[in-house]
Order: C-alpha cells, then structure tokens, then sequence
C-alpha cells in the first residue's frame, strides 16, 4: 500500500488520487475550477495541484493536496494500466493535509480502523464530505454529463432522428435556448477557469465539457451537443448542429482549458 505522509507527519496510506487543475478536476465537485479550489479552502493557482486520499494509521479519512502535479498525474496514469507506482509527495510540495474525503470511495486500507472523519481539533475545517449526488440536482447534473461524454458512441446511437433534436432557433425548448446563449457569451467574456474543457476524440475532433450556472453540456466538434438541465431531472437534450452550433463549438474549443 502506497504511503505518504500528512500534516501531523502519521502516515497516509493512499487509496488514490485525482487531478484538480482547470482542464481536470472531478466535475461533481464543481462547475469551474474556482469553485471547487474554493470548496476544498484552496487558492485557485492556474498550475493546480494533485489530491491523495487516504486513511491515517488510525483509519481517519485525509485529503492531502499537493503542488506536485506531475507526480499525480504519473501514479493515475500508472494505476489506470494495472501498475504500482508509490505516490509519495514530497514534504515541501505539500500545500495541506484536509480532514476527511470531497469523493465517495469504495475501498479502505487494510489493518487499519474503518475509515472515519478525524476527531476535530480546535481551529480544523469542518471534514471535507462528498456533494449529495443521490437526487437530482447539480452535483448528478454534472454526473450525466460525464457519463454521456464518457460513452459518447453509446449516447449518440440514440439519437438518429432530426426531429428529436432541439434545434437553436425561435421554436427551440427555452432551457437549451437559455443554455446556447450562455454559451456564446462564454465567447466574447470568457467564464471562470474550467467552465470550458476540451479533451482528445476520435480522428481530429475534442470533446467539449461547457457548465454554466444550472446547466451542462457536452459536445463533439464535429458532431452534435448534448444538454441537461438542474430543473429537469433526468432529462438529456439533444442539440442538432444546424447551420450556428459547428461555430459556437470551434470557438468555444479555442478558448477551453486542456489538459497539457
């Protein structure tokens, strides 16, 4: 079991790990990169950091963020092709060690106490919890989109008829209406850090992750959008190119953070 070690200097037995930077964080936490850097009491820095979870020797639950990106970035990569790879970060790219998890986890560390949040001592953040993702609402709003841009081919395959599309015009549902306008405006004032996200497709295309207050859409730059709604539960609507998404999507990609 990878270790490393917390503020306190009792060892962490790392469980695993994820990126928080402006082209990566985990979007359930967040709709931009501020957002998330501020619900975790981080300063939103553009290089971004490396977040390891894990137990103390006690079994409490720590989130250990630290500005050594590169280092995450390889043990996640590692892990994701079956490797070990011994997440250590050093103490002096160590910004602080947070009580408790901001993601739900299914495993703990073996030989320690089930995991549990730290007991408080004075002066300490209230422990980090996971956002509510059981009913609708944000947090599942941005959990749909990373599903449907996940399994894009799947999402796509359901859509074949133009006239399940919700076409961009005077006609169009007034939530995707409301959505593409925020949007565009996106374009000539860009949204704070992470709000836009372009990331790797099939052939020459990027994938395209936009969120906005209340809503999320995702999209291929050479295909169509998807777009989901906080006061819609459940609901996934498709958005046909027609003759202004293809330039809404090329300028929204120039603008986008990616990841390096």
């Amino acid at each position: 079991m990878p270790t490393t070690e917390s503020a306190d200097n009792d060892q962490l037995f790392v469980l695993t790990a994820v990126l928080l930077t402006p082209a990566q964080f985990p979007s359930v936490l967040g709709d931009d990169y501020p957002e998330v850097c501020a619900g975790l009491g981080l300063e939103p820095y553009a290089e971004g950091y490396g977040l390891v979870l894990g137990q103390d020797s006690d079994g409490a639950r720590w989130t250990v963020a630290t500005e050594d990106v590169s280092l995450v970035a390889c043990a996640i990569a590692a892990w994701d092709c079956g490797m070990e790879y011994d997440l250590s970060p050093g103490e002096e790219s160590i910004v602080g060690a947070l009580p408790g998890w901001p993601l739900s986890l299914a495993v703990s560390a073996p030989g320690v106490p089930q995991p549990h949040d730290p007991e408080p001592q004075e002066g300490d953040p209230a422990p980090l919890a996971p956002p509510d993702a059981e009913e609708w609402g944000p947090a599942q709003r941005r959990l749909g989109a990373d599903e449907i841009a996940m399994q894009w081919a799947a999402w796509r395959e359901q859509v074949d008829d133009e006239d399940s599309f919700a076409e961009p015009g005077d006609h169009a549902h007034k939530g995707v209406r409301r959505v593409l306008e925020e949007a565009r405006g996106y374009v000539s004032e860009p949204p704070p850090a992470g709000r836009v996200r372009s990331s790797f497709a099939a052939g020459e295309a990027r994938t395209l992750r936009v969120d906005g207050p209340g809503w999320s859409m995702v999209a291929r730059t050479d295909d169509i959008a998807f777009v989901l709604l906080d006061d819609e539960p459940g609901e996934v609507h498709p958005v046909g190119r027609g003759p202004a998404l293809p330039a809404l999507l090329s300028s929204l990609d120039e603008l986008a953070a990616r990841p390096v």
